[in-house]
């Protein structure tokens, strides 16, 4: 597995039909945390303050996937079933086709940072 020294390198490195909807995720994560640093943890991109990751996200062959605390997941489950996504206890992945609305992706990372109590 490559390592990536940023967020544009990653992106770069990912399948083509995904590129896009990173740099959107990435801008939307942005502007929900605002006192969030960039980071590569986890040999993904993310979001976090101090060392704490408040949320990732990565692109597979098939799916991007969201990762974020247990408790902004489980806070924001029937809304995540009602977006016709798929959920694991600390994750919500989706497809260019059926992506995360940028309502859903801004109330789960503030509720990750809340429940990271930071």
């Amino acid at each position: 597995m490559p390592k990536f020294s940023d967020h544009d390198a990653y992106i770069a490195a990912a399948p083509e039909q995904y590129r896009p909807l990173l740099r959107h995720l990435r801008k939307q994560l942005a502007q929900a945390l605002p006192d969030a640093e960039e980071r590569i943890m986890y040999d993904m991109p993310g979001f976090a303050i101090g060392n704490s990751i408040v949320v990732g996200y990565a692109a597979f062959s098939k799916q991007c996937g969201l990762y974020f605390s247990k408790g902004a997941i489980a806070l924001h489950a029937k809304d995540i079933t009602n977006a016709g996504l798929k959920a694991s206890k600390t994750g919500v992945t989706f497809t260019t086709r059926y992506p995360i609305t940028d309502e859903l992706l801004k109330k789960l990372a503030i509720s990750s940072r809340k429940d990271l109590r930071l």
